[in-house]
């Protein structure tokens, strides 16, 4: 039988490179999105595509129960990816804003994450993958919202990894620095309904923001495809001793070596 796999947020970017990679490499790929629509066209594609939103509990428990149906109860593996940013100084950000991109970028992981951890305990092995970011090892101006959730998303996988070893379940880090995605895009609806920037006590500084979000003129330097990010989930899923964690991009090397070796203030001037 082909190995298995579910990954969520596979309508663009990481996701849909991933799942695209992966069934050409054998597996059978789950690649879940959060519209109906986007759904219909990866199943176009020949892929199963349960409906899950990271936001409505009701889709990750029916979309989970959709994959082990068709699974006979089994899953080799899950592929936490879907997330989004709110731009923004942390004085500017509303509270509110910060339970909502956690609701999306973090509670929804865990929640899916636990409800795999009987399936693959059962079967006696099965890996998490986690994608999470340069960010969440070290922190950048205007992405308080972004950068918090990822934080979060480091500490409990961590921990997580600990508490699995001996069950046969591997929890596994990959952490992106610039990769091709439409995170900018998608970042704008957040940013126009969350901060009220004009009123802000930085106001005149938002113009660096304003321009880098609405007016990118292409790559960031050191920007790699999400197929590289592809290449080294391979490794986390195929490999029989993965590593804990995967840096993918010349930023996220750079940025893990300077946490460790550097003066946290030396580092904020640096990375300001």
């Amino acid at each position: 039988m082909a190995r298995t796999i579910l990954i969520t947020g596979c309508s663009s970017g990481i996701g849909l490179d991933a799942a695209r990679g992966l069934k050409a490499r054998g597996w059978r790929v789950f690649a879940s999105c959060r519209k109906p629509e986007d759904c219909v066209r990866l199943k176009s594609e020949g892929f199963d595509s349960p409906l899950i939103d990271y936001t409505d509990p009701a889709t990750i428990e029916s979309g989970l129960a959709e994959v082990l149906k068709e699974t006979g109860g089994t899953l080799d593996a899950l592929f936490n990816n879907g997330a989004y940013a709110i731009p923004g100084a942390v004085e500017d950000l509303p509270t509110d804003a910060l339970r909502a991109i956690f609701e999306t970028n973090f509670f929804g992981w865990h929640d899916l994450s636990r409800r795999v951890v009987p399936v693959m305990r059962k079967q006696g092995h099965g890996r998490i993958v986690q994608c999470s970011s340069v960010l969440g090892l070290v922190g950048a101006q205007w992405r308080g919202a972004y950068v918090s959730t990822k934080y979060a998303l480091e500490g409990l996988s961590d921990v997580f990894r600990m508490e699995m070893r001996g069950t046969g379940v591997d929890v596994i880090l990959i952490e992106p620095g610039p990769v091709t995605s439409l995170i900018r895009q998608n970042a704008i609806p957040h940013f126009e309904r969350w901060i009220d920037w004009k009123s802000s006590a930085r106001s005149e500084r938002y113009s660096g923001l304003l321009h880098r979000l609405y007016e990118s003129k292409g790559p960031d330097k050191f920007e790699l495809p999400a197929s590289a990010v592809t290449a080294k989930l391979v490794h986390a899923l195929e490999s029989p001793r993965p590593k804990a964690r995967y840096y993918v991009t010349v930023p996220t090397y750079i940025a893990g070596v300077a946490r460790r070796l550097l003066p946290t203030r030396l580092l904020d001037r640096v990375l300001s």
